[in-house]
């Protein structure tokens, strides 16, 4: 559907400021559907990328300062999002002997069957790219790799 179509709005500034409106809105639309499908298992679209990152590094634990480098939205609170994670029993938090200001996470069994469990949605996920062809995903890929420049 038409972004028009979808918020109303017939008149743009231009067609720059109707690229900026599309974008939030096509994030907005993203995240509501991965917002229903994570809520099935009681974990944010945030917490859910903290899981992914540590799987990636399973079994090497990692320090905060890499997570926050690595999440996707970086003006989330890693330090806070970990006490949650840590609290549900999906993560473990160990204090560095090294330097007591550091902590190290590693994501605990009970995490990675989470994770393995959402991955079953992946396909369902995929499926919402379903209007574009290979070729244009590629494409649209590249176009906003170019954008951020």
């Amino acid at each position: 559907m038409k972004l028009e179509e979808e918020i109303r709005q017939d008149k743009f500034r231009n067609e720059n400021h109707k690229l900026a409106v599309n974008i939030i809105f096509t994030n907005g639309w993203l995240t509501n559907h991965q917002s229903k499908l994570f809520g099935k298992f009681d974990i944010t679209g945030t917490q859910y990328n903290i899981l992914r990152i540590l799987r990636g590094q399973h079994p090497s634990p990692v320090s905060i300062n890499l997570l926050k480098e690595r999440m996707l939205d970086k003006m989330c609170d890693a330090s806070r999002l970990v006490e949650r994670l840590r609290k549900k029993g999906w993560v473990e938090r160990e204090i560095c002997e090294e330097d007591r200001r550091r902590a190290n996470v590693g994501i605990t069994d009970a995490g990675l069957e989470l994770l393995t469990k959402l991955d079953e949605y992946n396909d369902t996920f995929d499926n919402l790219f379903a209007n574009l062809t290979s070729d244009e995903v590629k494409q649209l890929n590249n176009l906003l790799d170019k954008f951020r420049g």
